[in-house]
């Protein structure tokens, strides 16, 4: 449900993520804890430049390989943050800040919730600039992490930070289009290892009527197995990561933090099988970015997905997918030594109903 006026906006979203029977029948509760508040904020403009933005929001930007909604997970990502908006002649920047607590505590603020890289502290700054063409943006996100000691007895001890700083781009050129990424993460990995890493992608597609062919290239910097005095293993940490490194998520959904990292050749073709349809075929060849033990390849292996669109009406739309990943030797070193010989696939089925119930806009006198 959301508002809006000249000056002030509104929105709240709820969900509700559970198992089909997974709440007995005639109950007269749901016990597992499956509803929620996804998202609850104001946003108020001062000036036709200058607005703030409080309450639970998601962070969303560029191709969400760093900050996004994670739209295919049944839960959405948000944050509880506060934020500083200005936009001007195709210039915005947006200036986050959130400080998190448990509940409300009468002595200390320590934070115990872990999971997904949750932070204590988030300082974040986003620059977008477009023209007719195209657009660039910088970003810079700064997280800080509960830190404990055991002298003498376990306790809150500060926090640590990682930093988070790159750019994104996109330049069309008529049926061709050129996107990159390039970022670095600094700081500290834990409480006790520095971290130095890096990200950098480069992505041509070109569309030929109604076909469309796609080229990446994506590079994440990983720790050699053998261990290193740094760290050196980038992690996208609040991104939508289920769009880019293959659909059956081995890397970086959840998983693949502080691991030898990961090169992505990747390859992709869209055709239309009707006038509502389409048949797309993905192609990813992985590497590791790091060295593997034991003289081990760094070849990991190779993933095909393939997925077919069709909108059923005007609010309905279906996806059919299947995937299948051709693993090596080195991605069962990678995944905890589960044999490559093992059978890796896996098939879905979505359907998306998004209606728009209901419209109303007051007049004003």
């Amino acid at each position: 449900m959301g508002f809006q006026d000249e000056k002030l906006s509104l929105y709240l979203s709820v969900q509700d993520v559970s198992t089909w029977g997974d709440t007995q029948q005639l109950s007269v509760a749901d016990g597992n804890d499956s509803f929620g508040l996804f998202q609850a904020w104001l946003r108020y403009s001062f000036t036709p430049n200058w607005a703030i933005k409080l309450g639970r929001l998601v962070l969303s930007y560029d191709d969400q390989r760093i900050l996004g909604g994670v739209d295919w997970a049944m839960q959405g990502r948000f944050h509880d943050a506060a934020m500083i908006q200005y936009s001007k002649d195709q210039f915005k920047l947006d200036l986050a800040f959130a400080y998190n607590q448990e509940n409300q505590k009468t002595l200390g603020s320590d934070y115990t919730i872990t999971g997904f890289f949750s932070y204590k502290t988030m300082q974040m700054a986003h620059l977008t600039k477009s023209w007719d063409k195209g657009s660039i943006s910088f970003m810079f996100m700064n997280n800080g992490f509960q830190k404990y000691s055991s002298d003498p007895v376990p306790q809150t001890d500060g926090l640590y930070y990682r930093q988070t700083t790159g750019t994104y781009f996109t330049f069309p050129l008529s049926a061709l289009t050129i996107t990159g990424s390039a970022y670095l993460q600094t700081g500290k990995a834990n409480a006790s290892t520095d971290l130095s890493a890096y990200q950098y992608m480069v992505e041509a597609k070109y569309k030929a009527g109604k076909v469309t062919l796609i080229g990446r290239v994506e590079s994440l910097s990983g720790t050699d197995q053998a261990g290193e005095e740094k760290n050196k293993s980038f992690f996208p940490l609040y991104g939508t990561n289920h769009k880019f490194n293959g659909y059956m998520d081995y890397f970086y959904v959840g998983n693949h933090a502080n691991n030898v990292g990961l090169n992505d050749v990747y390859g992709k073709i869209a055709l239309p099988t009707g006038e509502k349809s389409t048949l797309g075929l993905n192609a990813h060849v992985f590497f590791a970015n790091g060295e593997m033990a034991d003289d081990l390849s760094q070849n990991l292996g190779t993933e095909l997905d393939l997925v077919y669109s069709n909108s059923l009406g005007k609010y309905v739309k279906m996806n059919v997918g299947y995937s299948q990943l051709f693993a090596t030797e080195s991605m069962s070193a990678v995944k905890g030594g589960t044999s490559s010989e093992n059978t890796n696939n896996w098939g879905w089925v979505q359907l998306i109903v998004n209606p728009r119930l209901l419209t109303y806009k007051m007049k004003q006198d």
